[in-house]
């Protein structure tokens, strides 16, 4: 893979993403998207392991265009095929749009750019995320791209959010405490300097040392731009989970105890059990600057993973921290076995990347010019 010394920046809906690296080649015109639309009809005639599990074990993808959170209020968990073949046909417009030639005789654009034309009066959930990323101004073009164009499907049922309780779709709120937490955190920020001051105060996906927004997790969620491929690998004591984002992998203890609160992990500690077909995943002791949503040292999430036929695995989440959320919330997601031939391909991003120095330098002409600016005054 090409590491680019471009980077990245996307900030929408809680989200955010910053990478210095170049995605996976986009595959072949002629094949569809990677989607995270369920395929086939249950069945009992799933791949098992020597010991009897379910053979989870295969290249899989989450890529989807469903939201974690409910986009719009009072929308059902469940909604019609028409639904989500309209909103399938509206991001595949935007798709096309992205990938449309430019114009070599076009004029400049806009100060601050363009925004999209559309008889659409809403935005897809992509075009908000793009907007963020790139600004009008524009990031990635459609090349580098594979977010995937479908709709989340789960047993056959379209879906208007990854979150399935609470029932409208939507993360609880923060607590008390973890409010003054936050703003406390936001104080001792200040006293720090600048975000572009040195590189300790960089996002963890811009230093290429997790992937950016939660691709490894837990929970593993999609980031709806690309690299949203996965690698399980099997035994009897282990499952090892391997991200293409930021080439992260999780290592998943079978039957084992977590280790003294002390000592904490970029993922957590993650014990995993079988209760009958269905992997059970607990992780605690999450590193204090990874965690999900910025929750505390309490966090604990549990994931539940199976087979649902020999190409789909259904994936169930659920986060608790009382110190930081109101409640619990649970997600639910459907990870499709990626086409054969097709591989996760090595991530080759390292800290102290060479896009993370063009940060680094960018922030210090800016300074120079502001500089030489006021002595001129």
């Amino acid at each position: 893979m090409r590491t680019l010394g471009i980077t990245l920046t996307a900030a929408v809906l809680g989200i955010a993403a910053v990478g210095a690296q170049a995605p996976s080649p986009q595959k072949p015109t002629s094949a569809p998207r990677t989607t995270a639309a369920t395929v086939g009809k249950p069945t009992n005639a799933i791949p098992r392991t020597a010991d009897g599990h379910p053979d989870l074990q295969g290249n899989w993808t989450n890529a989807t265009i469903t939201p974690l959170e409910r986009m719009r209020p009072n929308t059902p968990l469940v909604i019609t095929e028409e639904e989500a073949r309209l909103d399938e046909s509206k991001t595949a417009a935007a798709l096309e749009a992205r990938e449309a030639p430019s114009d070599p005789n076009r004029g400049a654009p806009p100060v601050g750019g363009e925004v999209r034309k559309s008889p659409n009066a809403e935005p897809t959930y992509l075009e908000l995320l793009w907007r963020a990323g790139g600004g009008t101004v524009g990031g990635y073009n459609s090349f580098w791209v594979d977010p995937g164009d479908r709709v989340l499907r789960v047993d056959g049922q379209p879906r208007s959010s990854i979150i399935i309780d609470p029932p409208n779709g939507r993360m609880p709120g923060y607590t008390d405490a973890a409010r003054a937490r936050l703003a406390k955190a936001a104080e001792i920020r200040k006293t720090q300097g600048s975000e572009f001051d040195q590189p300790e105060l960089r996002p963890l996906g811009e230093r290429c040392i997790t992937s950016f927004g939660n691709n490894a997790g837990p929970p593993m969620l999609p980031n709806y731009f690309y690299n949203n491929s996965y690698t399980i690998v099997q035994s009897k004591d282990t499952v090892m989970i391997l991200t293409e984002m930021v080439h992260d992998a999780r290592i998943v203890r079978m039957n084992g105890t977590h280790p003294p609160a002390g000592m904490r992990k970029w993922f957590g500690d993650s014990i995993g059990r079988w209760e009958g077909d269905t992997l059970v995943i607990e992780t605690t002791n999450f590193h204090p600057m990874h965690g999900f949503r910025n929750s505390s040292e309490n966090l604990k999430i549990t994931e539940r993973i199976s087979r649902r036929d020999a190409r789909t695995l259904n994936y169930r989440f659920t986060v608790e921290d009382p110190t930081t959320f109101t409640a619990p919330f649970t997600g639910e997601l459907v990870f499709n076995a990626m086409a054969p031939g097709e591989m996760v391909y090595e991530y080759a991003c390292h800290e102290a990347n060479y896009g993370l120095e063009g940060v680094m330098s960018g922030a210090r002409a800016q300074e120079r010019e502001a500089a030489k600016k006021k002595s001129q005054q």
